[in-house]
């Protein structure tokens, strides 16, 4: 899935590559063009005419004025893309919680250096460096019994190649002897952060397009909930016949049961806090109530 920043390299190429700008022209990065009074428009123009007939008799091709400005607002549209600040990432999603912390890290092998604290690290170009025969896992032990709705994997082709892996399998259960495997992925050349697919845990419902062009937001109470003790990550093959991996990050996701019960939550008025003149008043008003007194239930007796 590719960026932000090579979608706008992409675009920035295709318009270069549609601007007729001959071989043997000067950097693409131009000056603007000077813009003087009438006057010197006038003797300009003339000059370059001059100079645009020697130009086209000598090589055959045209260069203008026009054609100089055109190249450069064009170059100046893109810079201006390119200086746009990337929307920061919203960590973490609403509705969710990550609970990665409530666990317990292990692989199964591991390079000095790469091994769990560098995949826990929250710096992108810190991994986790496998360092024997494949499949390669990642075991996570959580110390109570937790509800999974999310989770995410971070890997970087581009910068990896061969260490990325191409199959992934996910296994989840009470304990080693009992997990059994609810989701498998399939990669081509993957960088930033990918979705585990929850469909083999339970039907993922569709939820209503009401309101059209809103945010996409979305209703964590109705997706499937993986209930386990044990997760377990298993890279079974990497790109280019690859041996060893490179797994840059893992989250793990709960739902935000604070977070719902803050938006469900009525609306409370503010109450008076109580004072020596409202337990007056409230003495004064009292009303008797219709308790019946049982025959055993007598006044007690001073000894």
């Amino acid at each position: 899935m590719p960026t932000a920043a090579q979608t706008r390299a992409r675009s920035r190429n295709s318009v270069l590559n549609a601007i007729d700008v001959p071989a043997d022209s000067p950097n693409p990065n131009i000056q603007p063009p000077s813009l003087d009074d009438d006057e010197d428009d006038e003797t300009d123009e003339e000059e370059d005419e001059e100079g645009d007939e020697d130009e086209d008799d000598e090589d055959g091709v045209p260069g203008t004025a026009e054609s100089s400005r055109r190249t450069y607002r064009v170059l100046t549209i893109l810079i201006e893309e390119e200086e746009e600040p990337e929307e920061p990432e919203v960590f973490p999603p609403p509705g969710l919680k990550e609970i990665s912390s409530l666990a317990s890290w292990t692989v199964s092998t591991a390079k000095p250096g790469n091994g769990v604290a560098a995949l826990r690290s929250p710096d992108p170009t810190h991994f986790w460096q496998s360092d024997g025969p494949q499949p390669h896992l990642l075991s996570i032990h959580f110390f109570k019994l937790v509800s999974i709705v999310s989770i995410q994997i971070l890997l970087n082709f581009q910068d990896d190649e061969s260490y990325t892996p191409t199959k992934i399998q996910f296994l989840a259960g009470m304990g080693v002897h009992d997990i059994q495997d609810f989701a498998e992925m399939t990669l081509d050349q993957p960088n930033g952060w990918h979705d585990v697919d929850f469909s083999g845990v339970g039907p993922i419902e569709q939820e209503d397009e009401e309101n059209d062009g809103a945010e996409d937001v979305i209703d964590w109470s109705k997706r499937p909930v993986l209930r386990s003790f044990l997760l377990q990550v298993r890279i079974l093959e990497n790109h280019q016949n690859g041996k060893d991996t490179h797994l840059r990050g893992v989250r793990v996701f709960a739902r935000d049961e604070t977070q719902r019960a803050r938006q469900t939550l009525p609306e409370t008025k503010s109450v008076a806090l109580p004072t020596a003149a409202n337990f007056k008043r409230r003495a004064k008003h009292t009303e008797p109530n219709n308790i019946n007194m049982a025959s055993w239930m007598m006044e007690p007796d001073l000894r």
